[in-house]
């Protein structure tokens, strides 16, 4: 079990998602804008490490716009010897690497203009990890996309989306329930049908309403989870107190964690914190997973 945190580390001083206008795009300024933010996660990535946290979600704005129409300058080649030490740190040291584009990806989308752009979108993910020479185990988690007034249909557009998907980019997505359009069981039996992995997230599970126990859901999860795919991964999150319904907390609640890890038992996870304030709460879900069997801090 790694523990981890998304894309941003406050505490290094610096960001691995520097950007900039499209309308300023050039090839020189694409360069060093990537040339900065891969010096950062070369950063984030060692202070991590040095502070037993294995699991890390790269951010997709490592490369800007690279994606878009706009940008013909060959990045890959241009970086790919930084790439690779970067993805050498990685594979020495046992940690775990996952993607997450935005929500304005969707593969069932209605319009075949935006499941196009979902599909560049997915390529560049696929890239980045293939640059870094991860396997199959760092993946792209999505989720399954709107409904439009029709779940069936909805679904059915997401699995035949999927089947015509390159193989670059099958091997590494993974769906995820959300709080109030696809459930876990929605999720489950799309990756049934397709054959891939299910990453669970506990709170949107919550938020969703759907009740059991936690460890039959984590049952079902872990079926689909092939050993090339790595150890199933999972969301964690809380409700951010006096907020919306749906709000992630600013900071972990440990003894809410520690009833997660107890709910989990018998359940191998690397967990990704979705907690607000980043690795200032993913070190104090390492404390409180000391105790815990199942809790990698080293290689």
């Amino acid at each position: 079990m790694r523990i981890g945190y998304p894309c941003i580390n406050r505490t290094v001083g610096c960001t691995t998602n520097r950007t900039f206008r499209l309308a300023s795009y050039s090839g020189e300024r694409l360069f060093a804008t990537v040339e900065e933010n891969l010096a950062c996660l070369e950063r984030v990535l060692a202070w991590n490490l040095e502070h037993g946290l294995l699991f890390f979600r790269i951010s997709s704005d490592l490369v800007p716009f690279a994606s878009h129409p706009v940008c013909s300058a060959p990045w890959q080649e241009a970086f790919d010897e930084r790439f690779a030490a970067i993805g050498m740190m990685i594979r020495e040291h046992g940690m775990r690497i996952s993607m997450h584009p935005d929500q304005f990806n969707l593969l069932n989308a209605q319009d075949p203009a935006i499941v196009e752009r979902t599909i560049a979108e997915l390529s560049y993910h696929a890239d980045v990890l293939d640059l870094l020479g991860l396997g199959p185990d760092a993946k792209i988690q999505l989720h399954v996309g709107g409904v439009y007034g029709d779940r069936e249909a909805s679904i059915r557009r997401f699995i035949d989306v999927h089947g015509r998907l390159a193989h670059p980019i099958r091997r590494r997505l993974v769906i995820e329930n959300d709080d109030g359009r696809y459930s876990i069981d929605d999720c489950l039996r799309i990756g049934d049908e397709a054959g891939f992995p299910v990453l669970f997230d506990r709170f949107h599970h919550e938020v969703y309403g759907t009740d059991g126990p936690i460890g039959e859901v984590l049952d079902r999860v872990a079926e689909t989870w092939r050993p090339a795919d790595g150890v199933p991964m999972a969301d964690y999150s809380t409700q951010a107190p006096g907020r919306r319904r749906g709000a992630h907390a600013e900071s972990i609640d440990p003894a809410a964690f520690a009833g997660f890890l107890l709910e989990s038992l018998g359940h191998d996870l690397d967990i990704m914190l979705e907690i607000k304030d980043k690795e200032k709460s993913a070190l104090v879900a390492l404390e409180a997973a000391q105790s815990d069997p199942r809790l990698v801090t080293a290689p």
